[in-house]
């Protein structure tokens, strides 16, 4: 009869095992998205090379791109741009003036004409009338005046010629001066330029050649993460901290990677970098 009862019970569910933290079913679990892949410890020691030439070569576009010689170009650029303007400027002012003097001198040597004219009429004794003879003597001694104050207004354009031509002739030096600033710091930049992008080129063929040994599987996934990550997809563990985000690992953490075989391929909980494992770890 128990044999019956027995057989005629439900079956009770199995009791999941408890595994402690260094368990492999509870070690490391695999981020949503991120298969777990192996690769030989030397080749993701080698990825640490890979990530130090990514890492130099970001810095040397930084560096490309903030060299100082940029804003000193461009401040020196803008100010002769502004002196070249001033120039343009006083050069026209010069011309205008230039113009206006020739006009105001042609008016008074027209003037003067006229006046010598009217003075050889007088002194000839052609006008015998006293009246014709007063409207003469009025009209030289009106031409004198008007002569008086155009020979004013060429003296006050002569100056305001004058001045220009002297501001311009500042202003030209100035121009020459800067112009020569802007060359001498666009040499200074190009050759710069020539060196970072000498030094790229040769950290790009190293790194060629180093990812070329990596393999795919864990060069494609290093190349996902150091996108999504700032340009860090790989870091080395050294005396217990990801050097990737700089926390140090909880003892759980710790237990999980001294247990996990040196083969695989594993995650920092925190930034989700690879993590490589090194002599240097502290495990």
């Amino acid at each position: 009869m128990d044999r019956a009862r027995a057989l005629a019970a439900p079956a009770q569910p199995a009791r999941p095992a408890v595994h402690g933290p260094a368990d492999r079913t509870d070690r490391q679990r695999p981020h949503p998205g991120s298969p777990q892949l192996n690769a030989a410890p030397a080749d993701q020691i080698r990825l640490l090379d890979v990530q130090a030439l990514d890492t130099r070569l970001s810095q040397l576009a930084h560096k490309r791109r903030t060299l100082p010689e940029h804003e000193e170009i461009q401040r020196l650029e803008t100010d002769l741009a502004q002196l070249r303007d001033l120039l343009v400027a006083a050069q026209t002012e010069e011309s205008d003036t230039a113009r206006e003097q020739t006009k105001a001198e042609q008016d008074v040597d027209q003037v003067r004409q006229r006046a010598a004219r009217d003075q050889q009429r007088l002194d000839s004794g052609a006008v015998t009338n006293p009246k014709d003879l007063e409207n003469l003597q009025s009209e030289i001694a009106s031409l004198a005046k008007r002569q008086g104050d155009l020979e004013d207004v060429v003296l006050e354009v002569m100056e305001r010629r004058e001045s220009a031509a002297a501001r311009a002739a500042e202003l030209g030096e100035r121009v020459e001066a800067v112009a020569a600033k802007v060359q001498d710091a666009t040499g200074r930049r190009d050759a710069a330029l020539g060196e970072l992008d000498a030094e790229a080129d040769s950290a790009r063929k190293e790194r060629e050649t180093i990812a070329a040994a990596v393999p795919a599987d864990l060069l494609k996934l290093y190349d996902k993460i150091r996108e999504r990550e700032g340009g860090v997809g790989a870091a080395k563990l050294f005396q217990r901290r990801c050097e990737g985000c700089r926390l140090e690992l909880d003892i759980t953490g710790l237990n999980e990677l001294r247990a996990a075989p040196a083969d695989e391929v594993v995650r920092c909980d925190n930034c989700r970098r690879i993590l490589v494992r090194t002599p240097e770890s502290g495990l």
